[in-house]
């Protein structure tokens, strides 16, 4: 690429890019009427749209909740994607940013029950399921969205023509098709196992929907006494050899639990097998407390001898380590919480209907009364708490629907093994590879109302029919059972990640009449994302984009750092550190956040963010504006048939080299998604070389009597203004 031509002029060619219409500008830049302005002039010429018959390049938008407002990790994520969306259109490149959102079902649920609730109106439940979507049907097309707007506010090009929305009937066909065919591939299957329940929403959550906390608890020590009069003898004291010297003879077994309240769902004590205290008593019953309950002593390696008194209570309906222990070694799994987690009638009845807290300290007094109390000691314990309801999360065993995500993953770890997708920073690929080889059932159905209904439905006997509609599943009940039968769709919908999985290529029309954008388009460039969804969202899109569309869904997946506040502290509500892109935008601009972040935007290194580099960078627009404006006044007018190479001067041949260079720069900046070399590479640029000495070292030019090398000049200041518009247009 030669001097005259540091990016090649796409449809983006236009000097409007700087903020200044042809002929003389005004004396300050004025973002808030010049942003809005050139925004909608360009959507309306169709500029966001693929044209030319250039290369394809694509990129799908993470897409936001229907929920959303743009939060700083937005703004940094949207503008590192349009900053490379703008750099291939300008090109040549067919380029597509695709847009969408997502239905959200428990953010956008919680929404809707809030509002019902601040209305004085019944809940969701009392209004029954088709009233109560109505109202979230009619809240998501007056509010849900509005993020899209914030979008467009930022800059960001989307071709909104084309715009999704994850609840879109085309998706939704596309959803009902993936189920059916994986559940006749037996990769979907129903199955009664242990989930993360939310109380509040009543619903099953995934693992990365749990948030962990530490927080103060207790762990209560209790006597379990033995049955049929069974005793053993316990060391008391161990002598210096370690072995023990003491004895105590015992009729009970000492256990320890952070949650006393599962008591009454225990159905065994385990013990190391090689513990010596216990050999004894493996196979042995112990009369469970309170309920009368006879439960065995099993021997297990879960149980580790060095903890506490080395033997565990299980409850294998309300612990995941219990459940695996309740299945080695076949005990019964007994619920004992209804799905708010109040106490059910598998319980004594004294405790029936006792919310879970409630019961918790109704158990430890009733312990204590039986005697069989012996040690409450403080403790700090990691908590489990639901990310949207922030209440503490209960093990809770259920019927539920799965993914067979192990044999999925396996044609999506080694297509980044093989390097068809890889990831940028590299060492991503390493958190990727854990997650994937140690992958679990994927739990993908939700007691939620609001989004994609799980396409089975249920005969007299419980048995389900998979279909892609009702009149299907009416004809194989009817195979099944000789005659028309009643059938009750399933209540449940699906994870909202099962339906966001499909988005690279359920965007572009499949399974329906496929739209020539996905032949074209799909497999995607690249996916700009953040580190916390490389599993909910990453990892699963390369699974069905692999099976579905027989190739990855996108060959590059640059992970971003997170944006911190300047102390790099994480922002929260709760810190009162938030900073708020809107804002920044409202006082400072679009661009001066936008250059801010891109600038900002080093690999594997987390932004630490403060006002003050946004209105430095807001100054920054200021100088080029500057810069343009004595341009204007010495008459520095853009030549037709302009030849940089060719310029005489050696001020103007310095300023034309520095313009190579820093093309190159910019260009390998972004080739190698080192966004802040790229920007930093402009900024000198425009600052220092043209700004601090060019513009400085023109004066005696423009003052002196050579109208030779004043006519270079001007053509070339012009010329030098005109690629800084350039270079600058995929950041500002």
């Amino acid at each position: 690429m030669g001097p005259g031509s540091p990016l090649p002029h796409g449809r983006d060619d236009k000097r409007e890019c700087a903020g200044y219409p042809l002929g003389m500008i005004d004396d300050r830049f004025d973002h808030k009427s010049a942003e809005p302005r050139l925004y909608d002039a360009w959507e309306k010429s169709g500029a966001f749209k693929p044209s030319g018959d250039g290369q394809p390049y694509a990129i799908v938008i993470p897409p936001p909740n229907v929920t959303g407002v743009l939060h700083m990790g937005h703004a940094l994520n949207n503008t590192l994607q349009d900053v490379l969306i703008r750099y291939h259109r300008m090109r040549g490149y067919r380029t597509l940013w695709q847009p969408g959102t997502d239905h959200a079902g428990i953010a956008t649920q919680m929404v809707v029950e809030r509002q019902l609730a601040q209305e004085g109106n019944v809940g969701r439940r009392e209004l029954g399921r088709d009233k109560f979507l109505e109202r979230v049907w009619q809240w998501k097309e007056k509010s849900g969205g509005s993020i899209t707007n914030q979008l467009k506010r930022l800059g960001a090009s989307c071709d909104w023509s084309r715009e999704r929305f994850t609840l879109d009937k085309g998706l939704n066909d596309a959803v009902t098709k993936v189920f059916v065919e994986l559940y006749q591939e037996g990769l979907i299957y129903r199955d009664k196992r242990l989930v993360n329940w939310d109380p509040q929403f009543q619903t099953a959550i995934s693992d990365l929907e749990v948030e962990n906390k530490e927080v103060k608890g207790h762990f209560w020590h209790f006597k379990y006494p033995l049955a049929d009069g069974v005793t053993y003898q316990y060391p008391t004291q161990i002598d210096e050899t370690g072995k023990p010297a003491v004895f105590e003879e015992r009729d009970y077994i000492v256990v320890a639990t952070t949650r006393p309240e599962t008591m009454l769902g225990d159905t065994g004590v385990a013990v190391h097998p090689n513990d010596e205290r216990y050999q004894a008593l493996i196979g042995k019953m112990v009369k469970l407390p309170l309920t009368g309950r006879l439960v065995p002593i099993v021997a297990d390696e879960y149980a580790d001898p060095a903890q506490g008194s080395g033997a565990v209570k299980i409850t294998p309906a309300h612990d995941f380590n219990d459940y695996q222990v309740g299945k080695r070694n076949k005990l019964d799994m007994i619920n004992i919480f209804t799905d708010t987690a109040h106490l059910n009638d598998a319980v004594p009845k004294k405790y029936q209907g006792l919310e879970r807290f409630v019961a918790r300290k109704q158990i430890v007094a009733d312990m204590e009364a039986e005697g069989c109390l012996m040690l409450i000691e403080d403790k700090t314990i990691m908590q489990p708490f639901g990310d949207r309801s922030q209440v503490v999360v209960e093990p809770y065993l259920t019927d539920q629907w799965y993914v067979d995500a192990k044999t999925l993953a396996q044609p999506a770890i080694k297509a980044v093994e093989t390097g068809e997708t890889r990831f940028v920073p590299g060492n991503w690929d390493k958190t990727y590879y854990e997650w994937m080889r140690n992958i679990e059932p994927w739990c993908v159905s939700r007691q939620l109302w609001w989004g994609h209904r799980i396409p089975a439905w249920y005969g007299p006997d419980k048995k389900y029919f998979v279909a892609y509609d009702e009149a299907a599943a009416r004809e194989q009940a009817k195979k099944h059972y000789g005659k028309d039968v009643e059938l009750v769709q399933d209540e449940d919908v699906l994870d909202t990640w099962f339906s966001s999985a499909l988005w690279p290529f359920s965007t572009m029309g499949w399974p329906g009449d496929v739209d020539p954008a996905l032949k074209e388009f799909y497999p995607g460039a690249v996916l700009v994302t953040a580190f916390d969804i490389i599993f909910f969202w990453v990892a699963r899109m390369m699974m069905q984009g692999i099976h579905f569309m027989g190739e990855v869904p996108f060959k590059d997946v640059y992970i971003h750092a997170l944006v911190r506040d300047e102390k790099g502290r994480k922002m929260s509500k709760s810190l009162g550190n938030a900073i708020d892109p809107l804002e920044l935008v409202d006082e400072f601009g679009a661009d001066a956040l936008r250059m801010t972040l891109a600038a900002m935007a080093a690999q594997g290194r987390d932004i630490k963010l403060a006002k003050q580099r946004v209105e430095g960078y807001r100054n920054f627009s200021t100088k080029l504006w500057n810069a343009t404006k004595f341009a204007q006044m010495n008459g520095c007018e853009l030549k037709a048939g302009f030849d940089p190479g060719s310029v005489k001067h050696t001020l103007n041949k310095w300023v034309v080299s520095e313009a190579v260079r820093t093309t190159k720069a910019v260009e390998a900046g972004i080739a190698e998604y080192k966004f802040n070399d790229a920007a930093g590479a402009i900024y000198g640029y425009v600052w220092n070389v043209v700004c601090d000495w060019y513009i400085e070292l023109t004066k005696p030019i423009f003052l002196g009597s050579d109208e030779a090398v004043k006519e270079e000049t001007r053509a070339t200041m012009a010329w030098a203004l005109d690629q800084i518009v350039h270079l600058l247009h995929p950041f500002m």
